[in-house]
């Protein structure tokens, strides 16, 4: 399984870019995502950030979050459908033909939009973000919030979320290997499933723990309040990140101008 929420080696053009420019590029989407509530306006954001992912070499990195989505686009839908019924049925969760209950939980055009439209925002907000994170080094992610003068503490918090989400996922996975070398079977079906996990959460939270003790450990005596930084690399944008943010503020200008219109 490939780790999620990782820093990817390889020689692309959003690799190439500022992390600035990557940073405006996901405001931008984010931006974008939540103003904008028209289907056909979130299908085309997404479809343009898939695009430039497949200009830049990132496609099949992306399009691992798809499964994750698509079981949130179909959480969402059936939340919709429970709470937000609106506008023309096109057909009932339960069948009419059943007895006392039948045409309960009906599908409406409204629901369906508003399932659709969500989905589609967090698609774009996901994918966005995550262009950002396996295109830059967590260094340099790093070195341009402390430009930015964020907060040291919360610049701690966020490279900290990011190396601990794949290391947690790899070792969640060899914790599950050991338990299939000593041959448990918890049984089958999602009640087997359910009971599988509890042999790989209890080890996994009680090793977490213990990194995150070596953690502040390590923090402390590398002097961490001592607020000098010295950082590995100066990045400087180049004609691509100026050519990217101009781009980027035509789109912004053309999705107001549409508001106006």
């Amino acid at each position: 399984m490939t780790e999620i929420m990782q820093y990817v080696t390889r020689e692309s053009a959003f690799h190439r870019l500022h992390p600035f420019t990557k940073l405006i590029f996901v405001v931008v989407v984010v931006a974008l995502a939540v103003l904008t509530s028209d289907t056909v306006m979130l299908a085309a954001l997404v479809g343009a950030i898939v695009a430039a992912a497949v200009a830049g070499g990132l496609a099949r990195d992306l399009l691992r979050q798809v499964p994750l989505l698509v079981v949130l686009a179909a959480g969402l839908l059936v939340l919709t459908v429970l709470t937000i019924p609106g506008g023309e049925t096109l057909c009932h969760l339960v069948p009419p033909g059943v007895p006392v209950i039948g045409g309960a939980f009906p599908v409406t055009v409204g629901a369906v939009d508003l399932a659709l439209a969500m989905s589609l925002r967090f698609a774009a907000m996901i994918f966005a973000f995550q262009i950002l994170v396996i295109s830059t080094q967590p260094r340099d992610l790093v070195h341009l919030m402390d430009r930015l003068r964020m907060p040291v503490d919360y610049t701690l918090m966020f490279l900290i979320a990011l190396r601990f989400i794949p290391s947690l996922q790899l070792e969640g996975k060899r914790i599950h290997e050991a338990q299939l070398a000593r041959a448990y079977n918890p049984g089958r079906g999602p009640v087997g499933k359910v009971r599988g996990l509890f042999p790989i959460f209890i080890p996994l939270v009680a090793n977490s723990l213990a990194k995150a003790t070596i953690l502040g450990l390590t923090i402390d005596l590398r002097g961490y309040r001592s607020g000098t930084r010295t950082p590995m690399r100066d990045l400087a944008p180049g004609m691509a990140d100026i050519a990217g943010i101009c781009c980027m503020g035509f789109v912004v200008a053309g999705y107001l101008t549409l508001l106006l219109i």
